[in-house]
């Protein structure tokens, strides 16, 4: 079939390899600099997946009264679904009232209601979200009324999720950017350099990968964001909820663009593949169905990669306006890379004629697609890692390495791919392509044929109907000295298909066509044969079988490439990890609600002068601090002790001791509310326990007063 584009005159095939090849190290050399420029000069902190940055209460925190609320605030907005705060008690019951919130409006917040006259003890709060980026969070934390008590509850570790949703929903996004890939590179390929029935199947394969992970994501998407089981998988309240998120609009708005994608398909590889077939004078509608085609298609493939763009990590953080962009082109770029070296490989497999100007069309344009990966990459990587410490310190950063060494690694697959086609000549290709479309149109008439071939009495009847025919049309042949090219082919062919079944019983052509079952036969035989023949002449060709081996290894490292940047997509950008840190120092708030908390076991001597101290400073900042002592013994109960005294000293710059007076506010508990700080550094504190008139020890710890 012709391409959307006017072949280009052939490209001398000498002293270009070298150029090329230093070509792209030089391109490589320069992009790879650039990458280690823009590591060394990060941005400012940017978000994606989004990170608990304070709460209130305070992790760890003690405060006199019950709380009339819990709230959590984000480092970015967070979609709150069911049960996104649940409060419990010591025993595990729930004392939340009423579902999470956002505050004032914040969608970087959330909050919910507590229950009025909670007890003294331990709370826990588990908490639950789906990020900007459309990937869920969760984590738990505790405050205590009035005093620490033991509790049955168990935190979450924040990996939480069913198992089997998790890895469903991970096969789903692989699926789907490989379906991507195969649609958008297979397309591109049969336009621009040479469709057939082999690439056909990738394009279709492609579009229904594509559309069947799509739908399995949707589904899964209320599952996997609430950290729930398959068995929800069908709850419509929940596909309801999912539809009114970004991630879920994204989704669905996939599949409305994978319908015009299927009309896209039925019009290259129907119409347009017909008017390419007609006579020359039907070159301007042809023409015009071609822009048309492209026009539409990079429509729609921009479309799909923006459903990606505009509800993942790109959608969230620093520059988010050029950063989408930015994805939707690397996405689309990735499609016309990795679709196109699958659509060439099985057209080399197959062992369909493609001349050289096409190949080298695709070499051109598989090309620039890495120029445009690497460009867009570059930006990406410095977007997501930002720093040193990030590209070596985070799991992004790790599995951005992995997929930097596979892309070297198919770049120079690739320059190996580009020297073999150098090397592609077009010798016999007009008689390699009449043999492939006689050999397929035989094939098709195995349609035509419905009825099982006849076998027993009815067919020995044939065979010698057959053979009478045939033996007057040799003595006919024999008297004139000549035979007929049909004559000679069918018979070559049924000779081939008889062969080991006794002497050959076919006549000629008016024989087989008065048996359509026999004319069925002899056609299948045929395209065997010429299929055999196909096979063998193309590996026969050295170098279009080397051409074709270095592009299944490129297929085959491009898949392992796409399964890293799943991995890559589904993981906390390195920039965000490490600014977690920074988020809180910039926030006051934060602070003041994470205390330093020190246990210190303490034995004056008797058995029952053993037990423990947890001593809680907070904000453990310069200026006003309050301080918290708990006595308890080693089952946590609370117990009193005669006298408990703190000092704090700071040896660096010779202050203190500070004497902290301390009032004793029920069992086990002393405390001071107002405690100066003049300075930061790292504080001695040292805590006095007198267990009886005589029994008394001092322990000290060190203590670090932030900035």
């Amino acid at each position: 079939m012709p391409s959307l584009t006017s072949p280009t005159a052939r490209p001398r095939p000498g002293a270009r390899i070298s150029v090329t090849a230093r070509r792209l190290l030089s391109v490589l050399g320069t992009l790879l600099a650039a990458l280690l420029c823009a590591l060394s000069f990060g941005a400012g902190p940017a978000s994606a997946h989004a990170a608990l940055t304070s709460t209130s209460p305070g992790e760890g925190a003690v405060v006199k009264s019950a709380p009339s609320d819990v709230s959590l605030t984000f480092t970015e907005g967070v979609l709150l679904g069911r049960d996104a705060v649940r409060v419990l008690d010591p025993k595990g019951k729930r004392v939340d009232a009423g579902k999470a919130a956002h505050v004032g409006g914040t969608s970087s917040t959330a909050s919910v209601a507590l229950r009025s006259g909670l007890a003294d003890g331990t709370y826990t709060v588990a908490w639950k979200a789906v990020s900007e980026d459309s990937h869920p969070v969760s984590g738990a934390f505790t405050f205590s009324i009035g005093a620490p008590s033991k509790t049955s509850v168990t935190a979450p570790t924040g990996e939480s999720g069913d198992s089997t949703v998790t890895t469903l929903y991970g096969i789903g996004r692989y699926a789907a950017y490989g379906g991507f890939a195969a649609l958008v590179g297979a397309c591109v390929f049969a336009g621009v350099c040479r469709s057939s029935r082999p690439v056909r199947k990738i394009a279709v394969g492609g579009w229904a990968t594509l559309f069947g992970a799509t739908l399995m994501l949707l589904l899964l998407r209320a599952p996997y964001a609430n950290s729930e089981g398959l068995g929800t998988v069908f709850d419509l309240g929940g596909l309801g909820g999912v539809l009114d998120t970004k991630p879920g609009a994204a989704l669905l708005s996939r599949l409305l663009l994978l319908g015009v994608a299927a009309v896209f398909l039925a019009v290259l590889f129907g119409s347009y593949t017909r008017h390419t077939e007609a006579a020359e004078e039907d070159a301007k509608r042809r023409q015009d169905l071609a822009f048309g085609l492209g026009f539409g298609g990079v429509v729609v493939a921009v479309g799909l990669a923006a459903t990606w763009a505009m509800a993942e990590h790109a959608s969230v953080g620093i520059q988010r306006q050029l950063a989408m962009p930015v994805d939707v082109i690397h996405l689309v770029a990735v499609g016309v890379w990795l679709g196109g070296l699958a659509s060439l490989a099985v057209t080399l497999r197959a062992g369909v004629p493609i001349e050289r100007a096409a190949v080298l069309r695709f070499s051109r344009l598989a090309f620039g697609s890495v120029v445009a990966l690497v460009l867009t990459g570059l930006y990406q990587s410095w977007r997501q890692v930002g720093s040193w410490k990030a590209l070596t310190g985070t799991e992004y950063g790790r599995w951005l390495l992995i997929k930097v060494a596979l892309v070297a690694v198919l770049v120079g697959i690739a320059a190996v791919s580009r020297r073999w086609t150098a090397r592609l000549t077009d010798a016999g290709s007009t008689e390699k392509a009449q043999v492939a479309a006689e050999a397929e149109v035989r094939t098709e008439a195995k349609a035509v044929v419905k009825e099982p071939v006849r076998t027993g009495a009815a067919g020995a009847d044939s065979g010698s109907d057959s053979g009478s025919d045939s033996g007057s049309d040799s003595d006919s042949g024999d008297s004139s000295g000549e035979e007929s090219p049909a004559d000679s082919s069918a018979g070559e062919a049924a000779a081939s298909g008889d062969e080991g079944r006794g002497p050959a019983k076919t006549g000629d052509g008016d024989g087989a066509d008065d048996d359509p079952v026999r004319a069925a036969q002899l056609a299948r035989q045929r395209a065997a044969k010429d299929k055999t023949a196909a096979q063998r002449e193309r590996d026969a060709d050295p170098q279009r079988s080397g051409l074709r081996r270095s592009v299944i290894a490129e297929t085959v490292v491009a898949a392992v490439l796409l399964a890293v940047t799943t991995v890559l997509s589904g993981t906390q950008p390195g920039r965000a990890e490490t600014g977690k840190p920074a988020a809180a120092a910039a926030d006051p708030g934060g602070l003041n609600v994470d205390p330093v908390s020190v246990s210190i076991p303490y034995n004056t001597g008797p058995k029952s002068g053993r037990g423990k101290a947890i001593v809680m400073l907070d904000p453990a900042l310069p200026g006003d601090n309050a301080l918290n002592v708990f006595i308890s013994d080693f089952a946590d109960r609370p117990i009193d002790v005669p006298e408990v005294k703190v000092s704090l000293t700071l040896k660096q710059k010779g202050l203190g001791p500070l004497s902290i007076p301390l009032k004793h506010r029920s069992t086990g508990h002393w405390s001071a509310q107002s405690v100066q700080l003049p300075m930061a550094g790292k504080w001695l504190l040292s805590l006095t326990v007198r267990t009886s008139d005589i029994d008394q020890v001092t322990e000290t710890r060190n203590v670090k007063v932030a900035q």
